[in-house]
């Protein structure tokens, strides 16, 4: 880099404390304005190197951006890499467009690791249903949790009319058939086995 330039010597501390920082997935480039050449580069990843061309087009040509900064936009390296870049506009004393520094991040690290966690995510194949078939309280829990999600309240917040129709599709799936499903039922909702007795009540009433 050239290092006798005095934006060099100015912006250089910086540069390379986002380089340290974003290492080894960030390339800080300094662009010299007026030259139309790169002044600096740390950790290249673009194989561009002090006194390349810049091409960095008429700023005077950008939309306004009352900070001057620009970005996060999407840029490609020649090797398939996807970066997202910003360039923040530099300016000299008298206010004039001094220098350019861009920071362009390679985002390879966090679309592996984006892709690893949707793997976790889900399933890929569906559950084999003779595993659980008699296991009436995974059934509980499914039929509360599909509620709960469906509704988007937490099972503390469930309505009285809610618990109600939490116990039809319970009751429709059999599971008040078995001797113990009133304790396991009263704890997947929440509530007492008093008050789950009586909304019982209240529901087999309300039938024809």
């Amino acid at each position: 880099m050239t290092e006798t330039d005095d934006r060099v010597r100015l912006w250089s501390p910086v540069c390379e404390a986002v380089a340290a920082l974003l290492a080894p997935y960030a390339e800080v480039v300094l662009h010299d304005v007026r030259g139309d050449q790169v002044l600096g580069v740390w950790n290249p990843m673009s194989g561009r190197g002090p006194g390349a061309p810049s091409l960095l087009g008429e700023l005077d040509r950008l939309d306004p951006s009352p900070n001057g900064v620009y970005g996060p936009y999407e840029k490609l390296l020649a090797d398939g890499r996807r970066l997202s870049s910003v360039s923040a506009v530099l300016r000299d004393s008298g206010g004039e467009p001094s220098a350019v520094l861009c920071v362009n991040l390679d985002r390879t690290p966090l679309e592996q690791a984006a892709a690893l966690l949707a793997a976790f995510a889900a399933p890929s194949v569906p559950r084999p249903e003779a595993l659980f078939e008699q296991d009436w309280t995974e059934r509980v829990q499914q039929i509360v949790g599909a509620y709960v999600r469906e509704h988007g309240r937490p099972v503390e917040r469930l309505t009285r009319e809610d618990r109600l129709a939490v116990l039809a599709e319970l009751d429709q799936a059999g599971i008040f058939t078995v001797r113990r499903a009133p304790s396991v039922v009263a704890g997947a909702l929440r509530t007492s086995r008093s008050t789950l007795y009586a909304l019982l009540a209240e529901l087999r009433r309300s039938r024809p």
